[in-house]
């Protein structure tokens, strides 16, 4: 979800570091080109990170969809954790 942003930031602070040489008031611009790609870079690992987490270890599911023979209509099954350790 966040790669995107991260991307952005990435780029932006690539381009405030490397590409140009303006002037603002306050901050460097190859310092905040620095802190914008650390910023995109953990908006990056974060995204990864929370990825990973959204199932517990050891988590299984199967979707299987079929028709009905009797009714023609469409029959979506879920099996959740055959062991019932969760």
């Amino acid at each position: 979800m966040y790669i995107g942003l991260g991307i952005v930031l990435l780029v932006l602070g690539a381009i405030l570091s490397f590409a140009l040489d303006v002037n603002i008031p306050g901050i460097e611009d190859d310092t905040l080109g620095w802190i914008l790609m650390a910023a995109g870079l953990a908006a990056i690992l974060l995204s990864f990170a929370m990825r990973g987490r959204s199932r517990p270890a050891g988590y299984t599911s199967t979707r299987s969809s079929h028709v009905d023979p009797n009714t023609g209509a469409r029959v979506d099954e879920t099996r959740v954790d055959p062991d019932n350790r969760y």
